[in-house]
């Protein structure tokens, strides 16, 4: 048995089966087979995305909503496609409400620049949680600057988790706005989406998630959810970057400013003033990204074709062993174990600055991403300065885990 191979797992999921329709997962790095553990960063993408964007741009490339030819009234269709099946995938009521942006965090700008300016006023309070990502942080502290509004923030608990009671005591009259993680990208913890909706909405607040890591790994209905706003990344998604998705309530986007100005986005322009198309293409200014959101239909695509429920039981099975064996290697720190966590696992080594552990690690041909991980803030909570972090995807094995645990042995003969 090789040091890749995978040793067990839920019968309903041939893992193996799935790895043969990522190309780089064949190759080598360093002479090393590649086990990639960065799936929290950006996961690889599989052959059905890679040729759904060649062929693209191949044979049905123009732009799009404004060519009264056949080829950019095609591209226009493959586009206009790609956000059905946003809309399918995470059931929204229509693909009105599906939004195309850059990304996640152009998604969270978005809304903090739109509807913020548009909600807040000074004294009014924007509530935040402790495992925030940058993204979720920064773009908020914009718009309270500009508004005078107020940030507060839910602690977590000590292994990473946060409760319903700890958000009762933060959310209150003067919240307008709540904006958390789905799951946590260094913690894995899964947040409780639907309770904190409840409390959201019964003082009136709107709530924003920024769904990254949930996306990937939990089953998202955002009718279901109760949010009003739901974001995420298509690169996270098995799916190309520069691409990314705002989901909102109809109602909401009717209301709210365009973000950006541009062609596309309007209805009528003089010098005297302009008018808006309707949602989304009021939020979609310029030329979108066209290939990208067809790459990002294809993923979807694709993650329709397999077992999502027997590729999320794999997951939870690589995520177990990796507690466990992590926890064997001496001087190795586990960094958030709530019970409720999606297959993302933070650790430290005694005496092993994480950066100097990844370098190491690399040499190996394994890949964990270490750093602060664009949460400074968790960071300080957790006192530490950076982690190193193994982030699962549907494509990772038991075997890989084997793959770490003995390059981290290699590591302390080489660090310590």
């Amino acid at each position: 048995m090789t040091a890749l191979a995978h040793k067990s797992a839920p019968p309903a999921f041939d893992v193996s089966l799935i790895r043969k329709d990522f190309p780089i997962l064949a190759r080598q790095v360093h002479g090393k087979p590649l086990v990639f553990l960065d799936s929290a960063a950006s996961t690889q993408k599989p052959r059905a995305v890679l040729d759904a964007m060649t062929f693209a741009f191949e044979n049905e490339y123009a732009n799009v909503h404004r060519g009264a030819y056949w080829l950019s009234e095609k591209a226009t269709i493959n586009y206009e496609a790609a956000r059905e099946k946003v809309r399918a995938f995470i059931n929204a009521k229509s693909a009105s409400e599906v939004v195309f942006t850059k990304g996640a965090t152009d998604a969270i700008n978005l809304v903090a620049a739109s509807y913020g300016c548009l909600a807040l006023r000074p004294g009014d309070e924007i509530v935040l949680t402790e495992l925030e990502h940058h993204s979720n942080i920064v773009p908020w502290q914009l718009i309270r600057d500009l508004t005078g509004a107020v940030i507060k923030v839910v602690p977590i608990n000590a292994d990473g988790s946060i409760s319903i009671d700890a958000f009762a005591k933060i959310i209150g009259p003067k919240t307008k706005i709540v904006a958390v993680a789905h799951v946590s990208n260094v913690l894995g913890t899964v947040l409780p989406i639907e309770a904190i909706a409840e409390l959201t909405h019964k003082f009136g607040a709107k709530l924003l998630v920024d769904g990254c890591q949930g996306i990937v790994h939990e089953h998202v209905d955002v009718q279901a959810m109760g949010c009003d706003f739901y974001v995420f990344s298509g690169h996270k998604l098995y799916g190309p970057n520069a691409i990314g998705v705002l989901w909102a309530r109809l109602e909401l986007l009717d209301a709210m400013p365009p973000y950006q100005g541009g062609g596309d986005m309007i209805a009528t322009v003089t010098f005297e003033k302009s008018t808006w198309a309707e949602a989304p293409t009021k939020f979609e200014a310029g030329t979108p990204p066209i290939v990208p959101a067809i790459g990002l239909g294809a993923a979807i695509d694709y993650l329709n074709s397999i077992d999502r429920v027997a590729a999320a039981a794999h997951e939870r099975d690589v995520l177990q062993y990796a507690m466990v064996e992590l926890s064997k290697v001496p001087g190795v720190k586990l960094i958030g174990t709530a019970q409720n966590k999606a297959s993302v696992q933070s650790f430290t080594m005694e005496g092993a600055h994480p950066h100097d552990l990844a370098t190491v690690l690399d040499r190996s041909g394994v890949c964990v991403r270490a750093g602060h991980h664009c949460a400074q803030p968790l960071m300080d909570v957790l006192g530490v300065s950076a982690t190193a972090r193994a982030s699962f995807g549907i494509y990772s094995t038991r075997g890989e885990v084997d793959a770490l645990v003995a390059a981290l042995h290699k590591a302390r003969e080489v660090l310590l």
